[in-house]
């Protein structure tokens, strides 16, 4: 068989068949697990981890930022333009990762489609970049299950004292409930998940169905007409585009699934459906929240400016005409949330695992080994936790300093996308494409136009995510996303340049060690 070879340097080559026998459509469908094996082995990959995932539903949410940078027509409106780029961003790696269903995701997809000579160094820096996206997904979704439990000890007890450590403190309770499913209770997670997915779904319909029913409702006018530009900035053009990234933030973590992908029975079918399920799932359940939020909220400005923290508490409270009503539907959203964290930690832990196992990151024999008993990477777990506690940290000190960290999410998220996406592209427009593994998920003639406008999209998101939320930027209320994120970059291209290279050759081949 012919293959191309990922590196031709040091003894650990990673190599692709790209005259693989065609699969068999039935033994995909059934999840056969030779099958399953057949398709890491043609990546060079065996396998560690027992396959028993199902798919991943998240979806977090504050309107704060989009009330205040847009209003209510701003945040319907830049929702939907959010939901159609994540769509084309999810058609785009439902093939790819359909074609290279490797827990790794974006990196191992840049490791097979970039050109020999930027194969080894564009795929260690996408490593790095998604590693760091979903370690913030997880400080970043702990971070707001804490703060609306304060929101809730704001709203029912006027005499809380709000303290940023307490909010640290709750944050490391979420993630050790997070720890235990994700260890103890590892070899049920499947179960759990499903459970998971019942709940996100009744708690939809148990927040809709109250809030419709109970509100006032608003016009149709006051919600699609009204854009405000309470953040001060010169047009509200510009607001609006400083406010999308609320709607952005609803959509990321769509290669979730990918990464569960040696976890998953029959990957390349399953996992694209994972992906694009879940964008269609979560978007039109999210717009159904947004507008009937919108629809049922009242004075806007008392809603921004909530001494919770989260104006959608004070829209439940005064929808319901209580604060227990609104404490209850509060806290159906939190459960929501609290709940997701297993999946977020699932997710990060699998990419940090992934990435090491390449030798992409310190510690990487340590990192990357697999409990025989559990078949779990408990160390690449263990290690996701003690990262996010410390990061968490610094909340105690400056919940700016904290913020601006978590803030890399969308940057470092957006940015693997781009890389994937444009050494794709590059394959499909010099023709390179026609000697591909293609996958059971093939976007065929419409994957240019698809790949271009979903990267046109990623580039917005990114810039806006390094814009100031402020037109007067001092250093207290600064978006030092874009300092940290240079940072981030430099630090890996130094850990590349004096030991990284040396050591990482590309995602490496397994078999036969």
């Amino acid at each position: 068989m012919s293959a191309v070879e990922m590196q031709e340097e040091g003894k650990q080559a990673f190599r692709v068949n790209i005259q693989h026998p065609a699969a068999d459509p039935e033994s995909i469908a059934n999840g056969n697990p030779d099958h399953d094996e057949a398709v890491l082995a043609r990546f060079g990959k065996r396998q560690q981890l027992r396959r028993t995932m199902a798919n991943l539903l998240l979806n977090n949410r504050t309107l704060q930022f989009g009330l205040t940078n847009g209003g209510p027509a701003g945040l319907v409106y830049g929702y939907i333009a959010a939901w159609t780029g994540s769509t084309l961003q999810a058609l785009v790696m439902a093939e790819m990762a359909s074609m290279i269903p490797i827990a790794g995701g974006p990196y191992n997809w840049v490791a097979v489609l970039a050109p020999p000579s930027s194969r080894k160094f564009l795929s260690y820096m996408t490593g790095w970049l998604s590693v760091i996206a979903w370690q913030m997904f997880v400080a970043n979704t702990c971070y707001i299950c804490g703060t609306l439990i304060q929101g809730l000890l704001v709203l029912n007890s006027p005499s809380y004292g709000y303290q940023r450590w307490h909010g640290t403190m709750l944050f490391f309770a979420v993630l050790s409930f997070g720890l235990f499913v994700n260890t103890y209770l590892g070899r049920i997670l499947p179960r759990i998940e499903s459970l998971m997915l019942v709940l996100y779904v009744m708690g939809f319909f148990a927040v809709l169905i109250p809030l419709v029913y109970l509100a006032p409702h608003k016009s149709a006018s006051e919600v699609f007409t009204v854009f405000q530009n309470l953040g001060g900035w010169n047009s509200t053009g510009l607001s609006f585009f400083v406010g999308f990234i609320t709607a952005m933030g609803s959509f990321l973590g769509i290669d979730g699934a990918d990464h569960i992908a040696e976890e998953t029975q029959a990957a390349p079918k399953v996992i694209p459906q994972a992906m694009l399920s879940s964008i269609i799932i979560n978007g039109l359940m999210g717009f159904a929240i947004l507008l009937a939020i919108l629809f049922c909220m009242g004075d806007i400005e008392a809603a921004v400016f909530s001494d919770t923290g989260y104006p959608f508490i004070d829209i439940f409270v005064y929808g319901t005409g209580s604060i227990s009503g609104g404490t209850a539907l509060t806290a159906i959203v939190l459960s929501v949330n609290i709940f997701s964290v297993i999946s977020v930690l699932a997710t990060a832990s699998r990419m940090l695992w992934a990435f090491s196992r390449e030798n992409g990151m310190p510690f990487s024999p340590l990192l990357s080994h697999v409990d025989a008993r559990t078949r779990l990477p408990l160390y690449a777990i263990g290690a996701t936790c003690v990262f996010n506690v410390l990061l968490a940290l610094i909340n105690i000190g400056s919940t700016t300093a904290f913020q601006a960290f978590i803030s890399l999410l969308i940057a470092s998220y957006y940015s693997t996308f781009l890389i994937a996406a444009a050494v794709m592209l590059r394959k499909r427009l010099t023709g390179e494409d026609k000697k591909l593994p293609w996958g059971p998920f093939r976007l065929g003639r419409a994957g240019i136009p698809v790949t271009v406008v979903a990267m046109a999209y990623t580039v917005v998101g990114t810039f806006f995510s390094f814009w100031p939320y402020t037109p007067e930027v001092t250093a207290q209320n600064m978006n030092f996303s874009v300092l940290l994120y240079g940072a981030l970059v430099l630090f890996s291209l130094g850990f590349y340049g004096l030991y990284g290279r040396k050591v990482y050759k590309g995602p490496v081949y397994e078999l036969g060690e």
